[in-house]
This record gives structure tokens, C-alpha cells and sequence, in this order.
């Protein structure tokens, strides 16, 4: 067939980093690639991520002065997933990993720094360690995008220091624990925003870019070094089949179609449906809506329907990579609880004010709590977040940031009441919240006694490395667990929300995309979140999301390359 309007070998849906690296890792093998993305601006959720990638076994491991094995952590991962994915999927990931952080660093200068003790999120897990398998994107210097800087989805606010600072998975840990030397750190990230003058001058955003923006910084940056072009504006309407085999893309390019040619392959990298509320309907579990959700909106399922138009089997659509949520004091996103539920001083409850579950967990973890205890009780959505006056003082509470950063008197009037409640006593916040006190005043009393044991009896919060990595490290004997009593008390409402869903394209271990019956679609791959998630309702350590996304990437790109190989056929390297 003719009359394309573009050609390439690979074509990528999707800007986030497993599309970015779908075409880095595609170009290294010899293919020409295109990105296109429907948004006004790339990254995609990636952009607004904590940017870390769960690798055991990397090539940082020996030289930080660790010890890691590829067979303890891939004990640990089959014991959480189970027959959710099968082995040779799990064992691609693991056995590709380190491969996949080396290329990329070797071949596109796309660094990245160990996280060296950020434990893995199930500690009583055979298998699970506690140092050295979580990575971040090394610090990127936003200078080295130029104009293209402006084209980036812009970081949420609540990952920045005072809405300026960017700051890393290592630092935000050493501050928020307030370990010793965080105020030495704090006042050197200030100080080296404040005189970067000239930087300043141009835009108010650091330059240092980390989380999510460093890694898309890095992966935009090795693109351009490599002439790879991204297409913004442009959204992919429908899959093009030809005797069975997927043979390029039918899209929208600022309000025209076009049909672009892929040679070899089409590799869909366009998110989950977190926005499409029709789908989260008639997939997730009740009550569902788009509004809880902590993604930026920009994934309505487009990749996942479009492989469903063309026969390719969907697994996993009930799951989603939960976090407890607060609805945005200005509309989506809303904000994710991460590192707030292991501080001291603060339970999560129910309308009948009884805990349910260990709030310093996996975010995944006690959102599937929070919908089962909805089961249970009808009382769990919304939960109730509750902290005393101290928690306030010290802590962040979604988008209310520490007192001593932003007291009550600086706090936006209108969100009094909807954002957070206020009261003098623990039977006056009830009453706003419409928790029954008695139950509350309960928990509260349970909780203060565990405060001084530092034994979380009934749920185990704060008993190992995980949940006291975000704890506060001043508080004894139990940096997750303190007395709830100064007055006033706050409260702020919790929704069983997501950074994004997991249920997708039925893909293989080399990321290609099955139908019903087991068969591959010839020359349709499939990364990220619009596949089904290889970590099925598990999330082993930080970055079990954007690891599998580039690892698959890496995967799909190797494969096509070889299938063109062992072809005879020719690798184009140009568009």
C-alpha cells in the first residue's frame, strides 16, 4: 500500500519513557524511529513520576558497596505476583534489567544514580532487601534542552521545595525524615537556586532537573543528540493491518490525518485509561472516578482500544497502581499521599472511625485495603486522614504543605472545609468529617498507647525498613508512630485514587502483543501502562513501574532488530 504520508522502520505511540526509550533503543540497533504524542507537551506520565526504576542486580550495586542475587530477587517478585504473569515474562524483566541500565548509559549517556538504601516496599518477603535495587535519574541540567525545555510536561507542585526546588528520591528522604545534615541540604538546594542568576533570568523552574523530569530530561536529551523526531500534537486515531500484520498508524497531526508507515514495527507507549471514565467503569473496581486520580489526565486508553480493534487480548483491567488521593484544590490532578501515611502523629480511618490497614505501606497495598474495607463496611470512601497540631507543624498533608513552611492564616480560605477540616477537639472534628467520635476517640487512644510501646499491635506500621524509610528519624522508639493529642486536630479526605492503571495489552516476554488464543500480532509491541503490567497487582520496590516500561522497551527494540536480521532484510536508518 501507498500513499503514506511519512515512513519510518519503528513508529512509537507514546512520549513517556517507555516510548523514549522504545526509540532510542530502536535507533542503536540500526532502525529509524518516530514518537509521536497526541499532548501538547512529552513526558506523559513519566514527566510528573518519582522518575526511579526497580532494577535488581545493577551494575551499581558492586561498586556503592553492596551485594545483591538474581535468584533472591526473583524469589521475592514470583512470591508477590504469583500466576498473575507468567514466569518467562518475570524473568525476562529481571534477567534484562541490568543490560537495559547499561545500554542506555553506555550508548545514550542516560545516567542514573543508586538509591542506595530505599528498601524494597515488602520487607517480610523472602527475597526482599533492603539496600540497592531502586535507582533515580542522576541529576540533568534542564540548559541541555534549550527551547525543548519548554515543550516538557511541567513537574506537580508538590514534588518541588516552595514550589521552585526540585529535589531527588534520596534527598526527599533525608528532609522528610530529617535525618542528620537535612537542614545543611535544604539550605545548599536553596542557595543554589537563588544565585543561579543567570538560569533565573530565563525561567523561574531549576535548572537541576530530578524525578521525573530528570529522566525525561535525559531520555529528550539522548533523542536529540540522536536526530530521533517526536511529534507533538499528534494522536493516534487507528492501527493499519495488512494480511495480518500491523503495518503503521492512522493519526491526527494538528487536525489533519495522516497515515504514517511502520516498516518493521508499531510499539504502543501510550499510558493506561486513568482519564476515560467509560473505561474505568466497565473495568475497575466500584466506586471509580477519573477526578481521584493522581495522573495527569492525559491517558484516556487510546493505545489499548486501538490493539483491541485488532484483535489483541486485554489481561488485568481491574488493577491500577493505587494511592490514596486527595481531590485537587484546583481541579485535576489530584495529590497522592506517598511519604505522609509513615509519619508519626496520624491515623487513617473509616466513616466509623477505625483504622483498616497499615498506613505507612505500599500505596498499592492500602488502596486495595481501602476498597475491600469499602466492601466490608461501606465506610472507606472517603477515608479520613487525622493528625494533631505537631503533624501539622512539621509535616506535609497532600497540598497543604508544614506549618512552619505554610501556617493556617496562609492557607487559601477556600479550602477550609473542603481540603482539610479543623477543630479544637477530636468530638468537634468528627462531627465535621461525619466519622462517628466515639470510634475515632478510640483509635486515637489505641494509637498513642502503640505510640509509647513504638508496637503497632494491630497492623505492624513502622516494623520494618520500609515503612520507616519516611518516617520522622528523631522519633522514638518508632519513627512512624506518635501520640495524636495536641489540639487543634486536622483532618484531610482520602479517595482510593492512582498514579495510573495496569491493565493492558496482553503482552509476551519480548513485549509483543497476543490475541485471545495466544498468537502474536505480527509487528505490534506493547510498553508501559498500556500493557498489562508484569508486576500484575504487586509493586516490589520503587520504580516498578518505569522499570518494566524501558526494560520492555529495550526487549521490543532487540526483537525487531533480530526478526530483520534473521529476515535478510535490510535496517533503514533513515526516515
Amino acid at each position: 500500500m501507498s500513499n503514506w504520508d511519512a515512513e519510518y522502520d519503528v513508529v512509537v505511540v507514546g512520549s513517556g519513557a517507555g516510548g523514549m526509550t522504545a526509540a532510542l533503543c530502536s535507533h542503536g540497533k540500526g532502525l529509524s524511529a518516530l514518537v509521536i504524542e497526541k499532548d501538547k507537551v512529552y513526558g506523559g506520565t513519566s514527566a510528573v513520576s518519582g522518575g526511579g526504576i526497580w532494577i535488581p542486580c545493577n551494575h551499581q550495586v558492586g561498586p556503592k558497596g553492596g551485594s545483591d542475587d538474581l535468584e533472591e530477587a526473583r524469589r521475592y517478585v514470583h512470591a508477590l505476583v504469583g500466576n498473575e504473569t507468567e514466569a518467562a515474562r518475570l524473568d525476562a524483566y529481571l534477567d534484562n534489567g541490568p543490560a537495559m541500565v547499561k545500554y542506555m548509559e553506555d550508548q545514550f549517556g542516560v545516567k542514573f544514580d543508586l538509591v542506595v538504601r530505599y528498601p524494597d516496599y515488602f520487607m517480610h518477603t523472602p527475597g526482599a532487601k533492603a539496600t540497592h535495587r531502586s535507582l533515580e535519574p542522576a541529576v540533568f541540567d534542564a540548559a541541555n534542552l534549550g527551547d525543548e525545555l519548554a515543550n516538557q510536561r511541567q513537574p506537580y507542585p508538590g514534588t518541588l521545595i516552595m514550589n521552585r526546588l526540585t529535589m531527588g528520591q534520596a534527598e526527599a528522604h533525608t528532609l522528610l525524615a530529617k535525618e542528620k545534615g537535612w537542614m545543611w541540604m535544604f539550605l545548599k538546594l536553596m542557595l543554589g537556586y537563588w544565585f543561579d542568576w543567570p538560569w533565573r533570568l530565563k525561567t523561574t523552574r531549576d535548572r537541576r532537573l530530578k524525578l521525573g523530569q530528570g529522566l525525561v530530561g535525559w531520555l529528550r536529551w539522548a533523542m536529540l543528540n540522536n536526530k530521533l523526531p517526536l511529534w507533538l500534537n499528534t494522536g493516534l486515531e487507528d492501527l493499519i493491518e495488512e494480511n495480518g500484520r500491523i503495518v503503521g498508524v492512522v493519526a491526527n497531526r494538528g487536525g489533519k490525518t495522516i497515515r504514517i508507515h511502520a516498516r518493521r514495527a508499531v510499539i504502543l507507549a501510550s499510558g493506561g485509561f486513568e482519564a476515560n471514565q467509560e473505561m474505568r467503569e466497565k473495568y475497575l473496581a466500584k466506586p471509580t472516578k477519573a477526578e481521584w486520580s493522581a495522573a495527569p489526565g492525559c491517558n484516556h486508553g487510546d493505545g489499548i482500544n486501538a490493539g483491541i480493534k485488532v484483535g489483541g487480548a486485554v489481561k488485568g483491567m481491574d488493577r491500577v497502581w493505587g494511592a490514596p488521593s486527595i481531590i485537587s484544590p484546583v481541579g485535576n490532578p489530584a495529590t497522592a499521599l506517598f511519604v505522609e501515611r509513615a509519619l508519626p502523629r496520624a491515623v487513617m480511618v473509616n466513616s466509623q472511625g477505625k483504622r483498616y490497614c497499615n498506613e505507612a505501606g505500599a500505596y498499592t497495598a492500602v488502596v486495595y485495603a481501602m476498597l475491600k474495607n469499602q466492601q466490608e463496611t461501606g465506610g472507606a470512601v472517603p477515608s479520613w486522614f487525622v493528625a494533631d497540631a505537631v503533624y501539622r507543624k512539621n509535616y506535609p498533608m497532600g497540598p497543604v504543605l508544614p506549618g512552619m513552611l505554610q501556617p493556617d492564616s496562609k492557607l487559601p480560605p477556600e479550602w477550609r472545609n473542603v481540603i482539610y477540616y479543623k477543630a479544637d477537639t477530636l468530638d468537634e472534628l468528627a462531627q465535621q468529617i461525619g466519622v462517628d467520635a466515639e470510634g475515632l476517640k478510640e483509635t486515637v487512644a489505641r494509637n498513642n498507647r502503640f505510640a509509647e510501646t513504638g508496637v503497632d499491635e494491630d497492623f505492624g506500621k513502622g516494623d520494618n525498613e520500609f515503612d520507616r524509610y519516611y518516617g520522622d528519624s528523631n522519633v522514638k522508639p518508632n519513627p512512624c508512630l506518635g501520640p495524636i493529642e495536641k489540639a487543634p486536630f486536622y483532618a484531610v479526605k482520602l479517595f482510593p485514587g492512582e498514579i495510573g492503571t495496569n491493565g493492558g495489552l496482553d503482552a509476551d516476554e519480548r513485549a509483543r502483543v497476543r490475541r485471545e488464543d495466544g498468537s502474536v500480532i505480527p509487528g505490534l509491541y506493547a510498553v508501559g501502562n498500556c500493557s498489562s503490567a508484569v508486576m500484575g497487582r504487586s509493586y516490589p520496590g520503587a520504580g516498578s513501574t518505569l522499570g518494566p516500561a524501558m526494560v520492555y522497551a529495550y526487549l521490543a527494540a532487540q526483537d525487531i532488530a533480530e526478526k530483520n536480521q534473521s529476515n535478510g532484510e535490510p535496517i533503514s536508518n533513515a526516515a
